[in-house]
């Protein structure tokens, strides 16, 4: 037997091939390099050419076992279309070679078996070598019609290994392809295969007996329609589900069902896989009895899907499943609407149960697929006589129908912390939207959602169906941007193993990126989406919005890292910013400041108080009652900074609170959402190096080349706010409020307030007071954000530009006197 291929060469064909579905020049470049490598006629008489080919071929083949063989038939499906119409055909040639050769090897390993040394080593060959086989049967089953009588013996393998239950599986599939396209078989040739494979069935586990029904469903539906055969095969399993049901029913405490427990798992299987592939309802099975077999059938499994054991009913929901490829009417039955919408949407229900109801409809989605591409070849050949189309399109109303009854309880499947639940509930979305089954705009949210999942594989999978959509429907993404942002909100929260660490927006690996990032890049390509987009999550800030704090710390990760590419794109947040501070900044001290004027009627009102009543007047009041109350101000707050001042006016106000302390809940609530967008504006400020003029100076009416110069992002400037993360991490809004919590609430207050009086930077004042406002606002915001360093927490000295602005005190009033 010869030595296996240098393993360096079979990982690099593995690397290779996996990209046969990449972009047009990639793939391009995958077939011609694997043409020349493998689908090259070889010369005859090159005897070691060719075993090297096919040894390199089976090695490359076992790799990739576990990850699965689309791209080999993707490979060959590309090579041989490639040549359809040439009248040399090397490709062709290449594989009738290689398919011949690979039965020869095959015959070899067979007899070197006996060689205990090797024994191992040979069996992983021999099952490559039939995989191989099987993968050529499946793009072209003639290159195996003369082989079949070859592989048939090799049913009767005796299994003691994995490998010897591949190999039959393996050569049940082979037979399934290639027997119906025997031209005149031998009738001992045919029975034996029956045989072979009814003592498979009768005999071995669940993948033998799905893969030997099947293969039997081939032979005797299209070759030698031995009914009878098979008819009893099913009564003896249906018999013998109907006597324990019986006997259920008569003793629910009897034993008699745990003694049997493995005969009724086999027959609710068998029953199941039998009636997949074989209509029982036919004359030819039941002759001319009135009974509805396939009404029989779904009464007996759905009686054990009641079953108080999880592994019988797990059996009879795939038995179920089988059932339904056959006829998919059944789903439409109330008892089945009902069992698989309370086994999808109760959240106690087994995971078990779920992922098999998950199976089952992707499942018959694969084969509707099936059949429709099997009707579509068959149109095309026969496309002038029949109108095959039409048939088509009636199978795919009932897939429509039959997607549109689960849908909803589908899609909410994705909120669920078992990744293997969300997997499948994907794979049902996929297949339902590339078989075009339903309007894909509903499941744009959910696919959005799905794009944060923490498994790569997943990310890309919806992200990919995103792409798709868009293609053909522009703006439905941006249309259900918020929405998606929100249900990924919600899929994290699902997927939180510790409820008590807050959900963040961004990815815990090196790159810091955020959630949401791929939904980004989709929008970000057209201004007036992007835009609409950024201020409608904007908006969620907003105090009237009334967004829990989790979902606006996880939308400000978001915001915070998001792949912004032009200086346009945080300018234009922080811009918003501003705007949002000052409406929802006033309306906060306004509401606090009410529930202390209400409950302490009889107490005068502190100097703060009042100061704050007509900083909040002068908002909208008018511009010369503002202009004279500012020096005022100015002076009482930048130069009374003392420790005693600052203790003077937190006593003040604390003398003021009211008994409850839900309005102090209310505020230290709301003012989350105006601290998130402070320290977002910080962040975004710092890591783009932008100074405050050139913030202050941003116009969102402005031409878009303006700003559309690129980013220079400064490394290590993380996003963390502390105060948000406290919050949530003690629960405040449900703890109790001690005399600590109630005094640094109050002094949030007064640094909201001092924030609040120097907002907006004065163009009309004196140099020097400028300068003073400044330092008031940046000690708010430093003191409102918990301290620390100014690089992130208080407004940045701005040396370092990324464009080269000039530096100014951080007001555009100075430099344009």
């Amino acid at each position: 037997i010869e030595q296996p291929t240098f393993p360096k060469i079979t990982e690099m064909c593995v690397k290779m091939i996996r990209r046969v579905n990449d972009e047009e020049g990639i793939k391009k470049l995958v077939n011609e390099t694997f043409q020349k490598l493998w689908f090259t006629p070889t010369p005859h008489h090159d005897k070691e050419a060719m075993t090297r080919k096919i040894l390199n071929i089976t090695d490359v083949v076992a790799a990739c076992r576990d990850t699965g063989y689309d791209w080999f038939e993707q490979l060959l499906q590309n090579l041989l279309k490639s040549e359809e119409d040439a009248s040399y055909k090397p490709v062709k040639k290449a594989c009738t070679q290689l398919v011949d050769n690979l039965v020869e090897h095959i015959l070899k390993y067979e007899e070197s078996l006996s060689d205990s040394d090797n024994k191992g080593v040979n069996s992983g060959r021999l099952v490559a070598c039939i995989t191989t086989l099987f993968l050529f049967s499946k793009i072209r089953p003639q290159l195996m019609v003369k082989h079949a009588m070859t592989m048939q013996p090799y049913l009767t393998t005796k299994c003691s290994t994995q490998n010897d239950f591949m190999v039959i599986c393996n050569v049940a599939k082979i037979l399934e392809l290639v027997v119906p396209l025997m031209e005149h078989p031998s009738e001992t040739f045919l029975a034996t295969i029956e045989e072979d494979l009814m003592k498979l069935i009768i005999k071995y586990g669940m993948t033998v007996v799905q893969h030997c029904v099947s293969c039997l469903g081939a032979v005797v539906n299209k070759v030698t329609q031995n009914y009878k055969f098979v008819w009893a095969c099913f009564n003896r399993y249906y018999g013998a589900l109907s006597k324990l049901k019986n006997q259920h029913q008569e003793d629910p405490n009897s034993t008699i069902l745990t003694a049997n427990k493995p005969a009724l798992l086999r027959s609710l299987f068998t029953v199941g896989a039998l009636c997949r592939h074989f209509d029982f309802d036919q004359e030819d099975f039941k002759g001319n009895s009135k009974v509805n077999i396939k009404d029989k059938v779904l009464e007996l499994l759905m009686y054990f899907t009641k079953h108080s054991d999880e592994e019988v009913q797990t059996k009879a929901i795939i038995g179920l499943g089988f059932a339904f490829i056959q006829h998919p009417s059944l789903m439409f039955e109330q008892e089945v609407k009902t069992l698989y919408n309370s086994i999808l949407s109760d959240k106690n229900c087994s995971v078990n149960l779920k992922i098999q109801v998950l199976k089952n409809l992707q499942t018959y989605l694969q084969e509707e697929d099936t059949r429709m591409q099997q009707a579509d070849r068959d149109w095309k050949k026969v496309a002038k006589q029949e109108d095959l189309k039409e048939m088509g399109d009636i199978s795919s109303g009932m897939s429509s129908s039959i997607m549109q009854l689960y849908l909803k309880q589908v899609l909410e499947a994705f909120f669920h912390n078992q990744s293997s639940v969300r997997h499948f509930a994907l794979n049902v979305i996929a297949l339902t939207l590339n078989q075009g089954l339903i309007h894909p705009v509903q499941c744009v949210p959910y696919l959005i959602a799905m794009g944060t999942d923490p498994e790569p594989s997943m990310r890309n999978k919806a992200d990919q169906q995103l792409v798709e959509i868009d293609k053909k429907y522009a703006g439905f993404i941006h249309m259900k941007a918020v929405a998606g942002m929100k249900m990924s909100y919600q899929v994290q929260q699902a997927i939180n193993t510790c409820p008590k660490d807050p959900v963040r927006g961004f990815r815990h690996d090196e790159s810091s990126s955020a959630l949401c990032s791929h939904l980004y890049s989709m929008i970000r390509g057209n201004r007036q989406h992007r835009r609409a987009f950024l201020i409608s999550l904007l908006n969620l800030f907003d105090d009237t919005a009334k967004t829990e704090v989790n979902m606006l710390l996880y939308i400000a990760d978001n915001l915070a890292c998001f792949p912004y590419q032009t200086q346009e794109e945080p300018l234009f947040i922080m811009h918003h910013i501003d705007i949002t501070l000052s409406v929802s900044g006033s309306n906060l001290l306004q509401s606090f400041k009410e529930s202390m004027v209400k409950d302490k009627k009889k107490e005068r009102k502190p100097a703060s108080d009042e100061e704050t009543e007509s900083d909040s007047n002068s908002g909208s009041g008018s511009e010369s009652e503002e202009e004279a109350s500012k020096p005022r101000r100015l002076r009482k707050r930048v130069d009374s900074d003392s420790d005693s001042d600052e203790e003077n006016d937190i006593n003040a106000v604390m003398k003021c609170l009211p008994e409850n302390s839900a309005p102090l809940i209310e505020f230290a609530n709301v003012s989350q959402g105006i601290l998130l967008l402070l320290m977002l504006k910080q962040h975004l400020k710092n890591l783009c190096g932008f100074s405050d003029s050139k913030i202050q100076k941003y116009s969102p009416s402005e031409s878009a080349k303006v700003y559309d110069k690129a980013i220079n992002r400064k490394t290590g400037v993380h996003f963390h706010p502390k105060q948000t993360l406290d919050f949530l991490r003690s629960d405040m809004a449900n703890s109790k409020i001690t005399e600590e919590v109630k005094r640094s609430i109050v002094k949030q207050y007064l640094d909201f307030k001092l924030l609040m009086e120097h907002l907006d930077p004065d163009e009309e004042e004196e140099d020097g007071e400028v300068s003073a406002s400044t330092n008031a606002r940046n000690k708010a915001i430093t003191s409102l954000l918990g301290g620390g360093s100014p690089k992130n927490n208080a407004a940045e000295t701005e040396d370092d530009e990324s464009d080269g602005e000039d530096r100014g005190g951080g007001t555009s009033g100075v430099r344009r006197r």
